[in-house]
């Protein structure tokens, strides 16, 4: 748009206007874009601000959570090292405390055999019943302890079921006729694979608990077998448990309160929810109360051919009376009392001795039949290495038995490849009667 000379001053005027209004309109852009550009710089400020300040406040998070991971790291070795110092402290205590309590229940089965009027009869019922919870009880504690331990390791085996279920028939009859229940195992030949011990902790501590919730009626021990699994179900016609009381039965000092309830500290289902953890048993249970209640192992099959471990003391072997026992054992009144009842109670020759070097000469040109030697020696000797000694100076592996309150994993493993069984304190006669006999076939 130009001006021309010959244009009416009218047309002059209007031409002059329209290029004022382009000239503004082009200024007013020029201005809404610096203005833009101004804001723009402005919000870029403001926001590379605000990202100092969030990373200043995101290093400091990280710093402060950096401390609180340094003092979590600290707080659980420490929690880890009061564990293992427990662990340590249990088991090193468990032969001090077990030995007196393991003498005193073979002085009191080698008394029961005598004579008795009856008051003492009843004193010595009472005593027995005394000693076995407090065995219960420590045993109990010993397999809470070991199961927490994160250095456990199980002999995982095949296991005989129905060995097994002989075992505990033989244990619990005397429980169950004292409550005039009856107890039944069906018959079985299924094998499974898991650590003998402790399943049989498993199996003993169901069937005990069956036995002290059940009034009336009875027990019964059984295996269903689900295609490569085999389920351990123990069957009672008890009390039941409510609904709400069945998470927490599985923890410790837990039982299903009653007038007049069953005896116990409420340990026996924390182990064996734990001992199943560990084995990777699932367990599982069905309840109806004052019907009874039903609680189901699962347990792997081992296929046919394999070779099954024989719980310990199942079975019977011969007679006793007359075998050769030696016994390696330094404390004086255990020794005594294992004298007392190989001699008195299973009719055997007892010889017995505080050491290795004792032990080879009461042995003597003539081997024993069997040695039992307890694991803790004097001197830092162990009755693995009585036994090797005397087995090398026999000429011949003579059979022996490792008596013992450890129960460290590394032992298991030691006796294992030595092809000895370990019968753990306190020891009960019927068990180490039913070893021998087992050991002596």
């Amino acid at each position: 748009m130009f001006l021309r000379d010959d244009d009416p001053p009218a047309r002059r005027v209007e031409k002059l206007t329209r290029i004022a209004d382009v000239l503004v309109e082009r200024i007013d852009r020029l201005e809404e874009s610096r203005g833009s550009a101004w804001s723009m710089f402005q919000a870029a400020v403001a926001l590379e601000q605000e990202v100092q300040v969030r990373t200043r406040e995101l290093e400091q998070a990280l710093a402060d959570l950096s401390e609180r991971n340094r003092e979590l790291a600290v707080a659980r070795a420490s929690a880890e090292e009061a564990n293992r110092s427990k662990t340590r402290f249990l088991r090193a205590a468990s032969h001090d405390l077990l030995q007196p309590l393991s003498a005193a229940k073979l002085f009191l089965s080698a008394l029961k055999d005598t004579s008795l009027d009856p008051l003492q009869r009843e004193l010595t019922d009472r005593l027995s019943g005394a000693f076995e919870s407090v065995e219960e009880l420590m045993h109990a504690v010993l397999d809470i302890s070991r199961l927490d331990s994160q250095r456990i390791e199980f002999q995982r085996k095949p296991v005989d079921l129905g060995g097994l279920f002989r075992r505990l028939a033989i244990e619990y009859a005397p429980m169950a006729e004292a409550k005039e229940l009856r107890l039944s195992f069906a018959p079985t030949t299924a094998m499974v694979e898991s650590d003998p011990t402790f399943l049989r902790r498993i199996a003993q501590n169901l069937v005990s608990n069956a036995i002290k919730y059940t009034d009336r009626g009875g027990v019964l021990v059984g295996v269903r077998k689900r295609g490569e699994r085999a389920w351990l179900e123990i069957y009672d016609t008890g009390i039941g448990i409510a609904a709400p009381d069945r998470a927490r039965i599985f923890d410790e000092f837990q039982r299903i309160g009653r007038e007049g309830g069953a005896p116990g500290m409420g340990l026996g289902l924390s182990i064996v929810r734990r001992a199943c953890a560990k084995l990777g048993h699932p367990i599982a249970m069905d309840s109806e109360p004052g019907r009874g209640t039903v609680f189901r192992v699962s347990l792997p099959l081992v296929a046919p051919g394999g070779e099954a471990v024989r719980p310990e003391g199942a079975g019977q072997g011969p007679h006793l009376r007359g075998r050769v026992a030696l016994v390696v054992e330094n404390d004086d009144a255990m020794r005594r009392a294992l004298q007392l009842v190989l001699r008195d109670k299973l009719g055997m020759v007892a010889r017995v001795s505080g050491g290795i070097a004792e032990a080879l000469a009461q042995m003597g040109d003539e081997p024993p039949d069997v040695v039992i030697a307890d694991y803790n020696l004097d001197n830092g000797d162990t009755g693995l290495q009585a036994i090797e000694a005397l087995r090398k100076a026999a000429g011949q592996a003579v059979p022996a038995i490792v008596v013992s309150a450890r129960r460290a994993p590394e032992l298991g493993g030691a006796c294992q490849k030595m092809g000895v069984p370990v019968l753990e304190k306190p020891v009960r006669p019927e068990d180490l009667q039913a070893m021998l006999q087992q050991m002596l076939a």
